[in-house]
């Protein structure tokens, strides 16, 4: 997503028609932005100061929008973001400015950690991320610069909705290169939820990999389950769901979707492996940037889940 410059001649672009919908202006001043929402939009909104925020959002029933100005950078993100992605029903939309340059000129941090007096200031890249994990959208991102001659102050405005459908991306724009490879994804669905891992090209996926010669589709998904992960598994507790097929620049690629149903160990970045930053997430509240043959995988276990992907031919197996 690139950030583009705010007219400021214009008014900014509407939120929408608000009417009946449920409305929260979030944080410092929020009564002051609630009363101007409400004026200007005809809604109801409510009002929570900064200190607040994480607790009424955790409980609060959720929200269609939920607008911020200058107070998401206050709090830590690890803790405001999934509550915000919590308050927000799917569609939902989060508005918020967050401070990207200083006074001085000081441009943001390229790692979550605080500025000085607990200031999260982090570059644009940063925070899409990190809103992604939530399994948020950022859609757009306006420049918000000082209006003073020679102002180094600058801000910027993101726009953010929760998805109704959970999104899938390729690794990269490079096809793999031809060869033929059998690989194998396993899925681990638990009462903590689904767990997934981030590979180094940045897409979420499940545990798996590929065939070697001589290893049955079983014997694949446990040896990969402790490769990746840590986790021990037994070959008779792998359910093997069914083949997809599809075709990345010609070359035929062919997965294995399968359900491990008991397990042993909690999972763990492992040596020199690709994937890792393990995490459990709920089925409703999956990432974007799903790895599209994990998305084909779980939509063949689950075919009734929001994930987009490139199509595939799926062969299911008896039983």
């Amino acid at each position: 997503m690139t950030a583009r410059p705010l007219d400021p001649d214009r008014e900014p672009e509407p939120l929408g028609d608000l009417r009946g919908r449920r409305v929260l202006a979030l944080g410092h001043g929020s009564a002051r932005h609630a009363e101007h929402l409400a004026r200007v939009y005809d809604t109801r909104v409510d009002a929570v100061d900064t200190a607040d925020a994480v607790e009424h959002l955790r409980t609060a029933e959720p929200y269609d929008l939920v607008h911020s100005v200058d107070v998401v950078s206050r709090l830590d993100p690890r803790l405001l973001l999934p509550a915000l992605a919590e308050a927000l029903r799917p569609g939902g939309r989060l508005h918020f400015t967050v401070p990207h340059t200083d006074a001085l000129g000081n441009g943001p941090s390229s790692v979550v950690e605080p500025r000085g007096a607990a200031m999260w200031v982090l570059a644009p890249e940063l925070w899409t991320a990190l809103l992604a994990e939530q399994g948020l959208r950022v859609e757009r991102i306006d420049v918000l610069d000082a209006p003073e001659e020679g102002g180094q102050t600058s801000h910027r405005a993101f726009l953010v909705t929760r998805p109704v459908r959970v999104s899938s991306r390729p690794r990269t724009n490079r096809g793999p290169e031809p060869h033929a490879a059998l690989g194998v994804g396993a899925i681990l669905h638990g009462p903590r939820g689904l767990l997934l891992g981030r590979h180094r090209r940045g897409t979420w996926e499940l545990p798996g990999g590929t065939v070697e010669p001589g290893e049955s589709l079983e014997g694949t998904v446990v040896r990969e389950l402790r490769e990746e992960t840590g986790i021990e598994a037994r070959p008779e507790d792998v359910r093997l769901l069914g083949t997809l097929l599809d075709d990345v620049d010609g070359v035929v690629r062919m997965t294995v979707a399968t359900q491990v149903t008991a397990w042993r160990g909690e999972p763990g970045d492992q040596p020199g492996e690709r994937v890792g930053d393990w995490r459990w997430f709920a089925l409703d509240r999956l990432p974007e940037g799903l790895f599209v043959c994990s998305a084909q995988g779980l939509t063949a276990w689950r075919p009734d889940l929001p994930i987009d992907h490139t199509p595939a031919h799926f062969t299911p197996y008896a039983g």
